[in-house]
């Protein structure tokens, strides 16, 4: 494996910036420091003053295998998440078949091995029919485990309250929600229904998929948490309302956490006229004031984690009417580059960038020695490079081929992606081969 040193660069970790070099051996970071000298066939990249950041970890991908791989593949999409300074991915048990067992989720780990360009893990799902399955889970198999509280695809709507009662009870591992309410979904679609018949405006899916049906979810199973003493972390909270439910504080000192992810940074209601279904996602976009309390949130450390929710649909499928078309968006490739937007926009540091987007959810999901600049971690690494580049439909590389971000000019770039140290991206394509490995977890 080659060794590679890296110099003059703006390291960003752990709350600090300061000026180191570091050195990559045998796939892992083995020094920082200042003025580091090149060995003998040694790869010397000079990042000329360039931020250099751990390799982001996305706690919550839909890379759609096994069953639809029409619209994405584990190998596609790990392809453009790596392109996107996405390092490490944990991806979601809605697949087709679902992730229910620990056979189905050993079958995707052996489709992501040698496929995989950044390292992987898969969640376990839950139903109202695998409380056992759950209960056998072996902790260091799996990130988490997944619960849909609200409307999902195939046998996975999780809404038996003695089964919700028995997972937050004797889970082995962290809870991941999804909370939306669906009997306040189904009443607020039919009363849409019956307004617009079958040509509902899209602007119209964060008033069907409401405020208040998150708000109910989120609370449900913050009380489960606080009644079992339960690890949970809640995904994609899309509203100020749902704040008040969680304290300001570090990841590490908390049992509840929370977690939102980019397009609800980056999108409010006003880009429905432009965007439709195209941003059409699960819990939906909202207000500008969500957007705006969000940022806030992720700035104050009231929500921990930040995310993508990347999930493809064919741009066939998305151009169907509202009914049909389904929910969610790929995001893996612009979501770093669309978080230090916010940073060019004085809303957060780029430390906080990292701090939400690597160190936080390696240390809620124990992962083995990922998401920092430290001796001895894996080098899993992001060169940042403080030019403007504007997001084109065939530079995208996920398989659907679109992305909401096209025309967006950011005033960033991916210079340079290291995996297990390796060169994986340049900047311009991939390099070598996939060299993703299975994410480790210190339970």
């Amino acid at each position: 494996m080659p060794s590679t040193l890296i110099v003059n660069a703006r390291l960003v970790n752990e709350g600090r910036e300061f000026d180191s070099d570091l050195r990559i051996e045998h796939g892992r970071i083995a020094q920082i420091g200042m003025g580091l000298s090149a060995r003998p066939h040694e790869t010397v990249v000079d990042a000329n003053g360039r931020r250099l950041l751990p390799g982001m970890i996305d706690d919550q991908v839909h890379f759609r295998e096994p069953g639809l791989e029409y619209k994405a593949d584990i190998a596609t999409e790990s392809a453009a998440a790596v392109a996107g300074g996405l390092t490490s991915f944990m991806d979601m048990p809605n697949t087709s078949p679902p992730t229910l067992d620990s056979d189905a989720l050993e079958d995707k780990y052996r489709r992501a091995h040698g496929r995989a360009w950044g390292n992987y893990g898969f969640y376990l799902g839950a139903s109202n029919d695998n409380l056992e399955a759950i209960r056998r889970l072996n902790p260091r198999s799996a990130p988490g485990i997944k619960v849909f509280m609200g409307a999902s695809t195939g046998n996975m709507l999780v809404d038996n309250p003695d089964i919700l009662d028995g997972i937050f009870r004797d889970a082995p591992t962290p809870i991941i929600t999804h909370c939306e309410d669906t009997p306040m979904i189904d009443a607020e679609l039919a009363r849409y229904k019956a307004k617009y018949g079958d040509d509902i405006p899209p602007s119209c899916h964060p008033d069907i998929r409401s405020r208040e049906a998150c708000l109910k979810s989120t609370e449900l199973a913050v009380s489960l948490a606080r009644r079992h003493g339960s690890r949970l972390h809640v995904l994609h909270i899309s509203t100020a309302d749902e704040l008040a439910l969680f304290e300001p504080g570090p990841v590490e000192s908390k049992r509840i956490t929370a977690e939102t992810c980019i397009h609800f940074l980056r999108f409010d209601r006003s880009d429905y006229a432009r965007l439709g279904n195209r941003i059409k996602c699960n819990p939906a976009i909202k207000e500008a004031s969500d957007r705006e309390a969000l940022v806030a949130a992720l700035a104050n450390d009231v929500i921990d984690v930040l995310a993508t929710d990347h999930a493809p649909h064919t741009i066939e499928e998305k151009a169907k009417p509202y009914l049909s078309a389904p929910s969610g968006l790929p995001l893996v490739q612009y979501a770093l580059l669309a978080a230090l937007e916010l940073v060019h926009e004085g809303k957060l540091t780029t430390a906080q960038v990292v701090q939400k987007f690597a160190h936080a959810p390696a240390r809620l999901f124990d992962v083995r020695n990922r998401g920092f600049l430290r001796e001895g971690y894996a080098a899993d690494l992001v060169l940042i490079d403080d030019t403007p580049m504007t997001v084109h439909a065939d530079d995208v590389l996920s398989k659907c081929g679109w992305s909401p971000f096209e025309g967006t000019t950011f005033h960033s770039r991916v210079a340079s992606t290291w995996v297990n140290g390796v060169l994986a991206w340049d900047g311009r394509q991939l390099i070598g081969d996939a060299m993703g490995q299975r994410l480790e977890f210190d339970r």
